[in-house]
């Protein structure tokens, strides 16, 4: 049996086959809105022209000076590039002109990006337009205050600097805070490190139960985010939804909390995902975030028998994983402020699919020494035929980060 997954989003956007033996019991297992259709031209423009909850940004714009357009980063699938010319229209439309505007890279903790990143994001043109920026989560933020919750808010000072601010992103389902976009530009996006500490420890500690993928309406991480964005006065947010090929679906402008909860209305209906349980195999892909693989292993885990199961991870990022300077390690036995040193237990079996290989790269749900390395699907189909001679009932997930489990059904 042939399937075909997507992979290499920022690259030639292709499709990977995987060629299981006949005889095995293969169930695909894609979101419920893997096949949307690509927003037209026409709809993007109906959706700048219709915000929800707050003017449109010609409106907004009148009678400001500076202005920031804060973007996400190439861990994640939002064609800025795409986006971008609308609020650009918007801005020329209020008398902005493009020497008072400028580009951040919400990076939260994430490594800074070179222009070969910023070019997949935005396009030569803007990079010749205007001055963009990384974010550097440890100099030149402004204290804005604290939130309710504790954390002590300082934010980038160039964003700080303009009296427009505005937010491009997307909503994915997120392990922590249950769906990404929205006010996460701002925290983490462009917060210090003390702050996006603060709140990925003490903010989750309190209330862990309210967070995890896909958990969206009590979820106290989302709380915190909304009000730091109202304290460091983000105006707009633009976010995206995917179909399976990476191409925008859906697309929310507006007031950040109030856009931002009309479009995760959508996505918990599009990513949601009918998983199978008792699997022996669990095939789980990553795509649209594919350096940062390992929040493909939550869906692979619930599907699988323990003991006795394995978790095939694809991870075709020829940039390599994300350097994580909060939860990434930097040493054999050291990392950031919250990592914590990792091993796969022994009541699974992990196998990466890794044509790049790099030691490092499992650090976040593994080491090197306790997952089985594959360069290509023959050798995982090779590893797996030894451990099921017999046969295997498998699931795939033809991108593990941008699905989340709504059941499973029984083997």
């Amino acid at each position: 049996m042939k399937i075909k997954v997507p992979q290499l989003l920022w690259y030639d956007n292709s499709e990977l086959e995987l060629d299981f033996p006949d005889s095995w019991d293969v169930h695909f297992l894609p979101p419920k809105g893997h096949d949307r259709p690509r927003l037209s031209r026409q709809e993007i423009e109906r959706a700048f022209a219709n915000p929800i909850g707050t003017q449109r940004i010609r409106d907004l714009a009148r009678g400001k000076s500076e202005a920031v357009i804060i973007f996400d980063d190439i861990t994640r699938p939002t064609p800025t590039g795409e986006i971008a010319p609308f609020i650009l229209e918007e801005l020329k439309e209020a008398g902005i002109s493009d020497d008072h505007i400028r580009f951040v890279v919400a990076l939260g903790s994430h490594g800074a990006h070179d222009n070969h990143a910023l070019r997949k994001k935005l396009g030569q043109e803007i990079l010749e337009r205007f001055p963009v920026y990384n974010h550097n989560p440890w100099e030149n933020c402004t204290p804005v205050g604290t939130t309710s919750r504790g954390t002590p808010l300082a934010v980038n000072r160039e964003v700080m600097n303009c009296d427009l601010k505005i937010g491009i992103g997307c909503i994915l389902p997120h392990p922590q805070v249950g769906f990404g976009g929205g006010s996460k530009i701002i925290l983490p996006g462009v917060a210090h490190i003390d702050s996006i500490a603060h709140f990925h420890r003490e903010v989750m500690a309190s209330a862990p139960q309210t967070t995890g993928m896909g958990n969206y309406d009590d979820n106290v991480m989302r709380f915190d985010a909304e009000e730091a964005a109202r304290m460091a006065g983000l105006d707009l947010t633009v976010d995206a939804l995917f179909n399976m090929r990476g191409e925008i679906s859906a697309l929310f402008v507006g007031d950040p909390p109030l856009e931002h909860q009309e479009g995760v209305k959508l996505a918990k209906e599009v990513y949601a995902t009918e998983g199978l349980s008792g699997a022996d195999i669990a095939v789980t892909n990553a795509f649209l975030k594919s350096s940062e693989t390992a929040i493909s292993i939550f869906v692979a885990i619930r599907s699988i028998k323990l003991p006795g199961g394995t978790i095939v991870m694809i991870m075709n990022a020829p940039e390599g994983q994300i350097i994580h300077y909060l939860l990434g390690s930097f040493g054999k036995t050291y990392g950031g402020r919250q990592y914590v040193q990792r091993t796969i237990p022994s009541a699974f079996k992990v196998i990466v699919l890794n044509p790049l290989k790099d030691l490092t790269c499992v650090d976040l749900f593994g080491d090197a020494q306790s997952v089985t390395w594959a360069k290509d699907w023959g050798e995982v189909v090779d590893e797996l035929r030894a451990s099921y001679p017999d046969g295997a009932k498998v699931a795939v997930y033809p991108d593990g980060t941008m699905q989340y489990l709504v059941g499973t059904k029984p083997s």
